[in-house]
């Protein structure tokens, strides 16, 4: 019988199908191996399926996909960065920014800890430039609301330093989500294979969270290379800017005529942001193919 449906887990070479109301445990045929194709979390495949297993016959293309943590068709990256204790660190809050826009994926910056220090600065500086911010509190449960609002319906991945209150977030999301997260995990497998990867976890209000064990920024900063020549279209607000410089290579960190760097002087361009991009310039500019594998 042939279905179509979507990775929730892959490990120890069986892929787990959420197709038609059923999850089926499934193999993926060789000719993914030969191509160098690996199935992965969030991928929309089409199995052939007899009860619950089955085998997947096709992947479907992908909007867009990380290396790591290993997913596809991500609709929104929540960035969870703490007001305080430990305090923002905005370079890697515009790395991971950086790399979401590159692969089409919509940043969302939640900023936690509300309830111990306003966080207007912060936000102003993000929803300034097109991207949403939202300011929570598990304690008051202040902004808990709209963060299910924009999970609704979508696939999303949390990223974020240790300390920011990931899973606090998450708890907050659902009081359940910890036993969720159990009860799922016992339907696909979790104690039958022993390395964890990326799970798609339904979420209560629709949509699904990816859970990424032992995932950090780092590694997200390390695989998910932006290229030099996509970097500059990876700030949104250097866009109206770009193509108007007095040199067409410019690369918008200390050049004359440079209308991005006008824009910055002129309060049009956040000098945190600017500053994020020439480091992160400097960091890719001489990189070769080679090392972004």
């Amino acid at each position: 019988m042939v279905k179509q449906g979507r990775i929730l887990k892959g490990i120890g070479g069986f892929y787990y199908v959420e197709a038609e109301g059923m999850i089926y445990e499934c193999k993926a045929r060789g000719v993914f191996r030969r191509r160098g194709t690996t199935p992965l979390a969030g991928d929309w495949v089409q199995i052939s399926a007899d009860r619950d297993t089955g085998a997947i016959e096709e992947i479907f293309p992908r909007k867009n996909m990380l290396v790591r943590p290993p997913c596809a068709n991500i609709d929104q990256m929540l960035l969870v960065a703490s007001v305080c204790d430990p305090s923002p660190n905005l370079l890697v809050l515009d790395k991971m920014i950086a790399v979401a826009e590159d692969q089409g994926i919509e940043p969302v910056l939640v900023i936690s800890k509300a309830d111990l220090q306003p966080a207007d600065t912060l936000m102003s500086i993000y929803q300034t430039v097109g991207i949403q911010a939202v300011a929570v509190s598990s304690v008051s449960g202040c902004g808990i609301g709209r963060i299910k609002e924009l999970l609704a319906g979508k696939i999303s991945v949390f990223t974020g330093n240790s300390g920011v209150g990931k899973s606090t977030l998450l708890n907050s999301i659902s009081p359940h989500f910890r036993q969720e997260t159990g009860d799922i995990s016992a339907k696909l497998g979790r104690g039958k294979h022993t390395t964890r990867q990326v799970e798609l976890l339904k979420l209560p209000g629709g949509g699904y969270a990816a859970d990424t064990p032992g995932f950090s920024t780092m590694d997200m900063e390390r695989y998910n290379i932006v290229k030099k020549e996509h970097l500059q279209h990876c700030f949104r607000e250097m866009e109206p800017y770009i193509g108007q410089c007095r040199f067409s290579s410019c690369s918008h960190t200390c050049e004359k005529d440079c209308a991005v760097l006008e824009a910055v002087q002129r309060g049009k361009i956040a000098r945190s942001r600017h500053e994020s991009y020439k480091i992160m310039y400097e960091q890719v500019k001489d990189k070769k193919e080679w090392e972004r594998k």
